[in-house]
């Protein structure tokens, strides 16, 4: 059974940097791509930036590019989002997805998604 989970969430101050985590033992592997969101308070989920695990060809949401990076471990199981100079408007609880074509980080379409992960930045 896939499951995907995300970690790697907290408190932390306005600049400072975070790492989140989303994890699955099989499907990463096998799957094409690999997807982080995020759904702020009163707000809709919005897209951040998915991967493409076959060559790790990346796209990014035109607001997101800068402070967000993904990336895959060497074993394919775990995919990554690291987010810096964090903002208090970076408040929301983030989520990972898994298995879309194309691979884009659209809100809709995906086979697998995580439960979330939590991250609240202060001023």
């Amino acid at each position: 059974q896939v499951q995907l989970v995300e970690s790697g969430g907290g408190s932390v101050q306005a600049g400072g940097s975070l790492r989140l985590s989303c994890s699955d033992s099989e499907y990463i592997y096998r799957t094409n791509c690999v997807g982080w969101f995020r759904r702020s308070p009163g707000k809709e989920r919005e897209g951040i930036v998915s991967i493409f695990t076959v060559d790790r060809t990346t796209y990014y949401t035109d607001s997101e590019k800068g402070r967000f990076t993904i990336s895959l471990d060497n074993a394919k199981t775990t995919a990554y989002l690291q987010i810096d100079s964090l903002k208090p408007e970076d408040t929301a609880m983030y989520y990972c997805a898994a298995g879309r074509t194309p691979c884009r980080p659209l809100t809709w379409g995906w086979n697998y998604w995580g439960q979330g992960t939590q991250v609240t930045v202060s001023s």
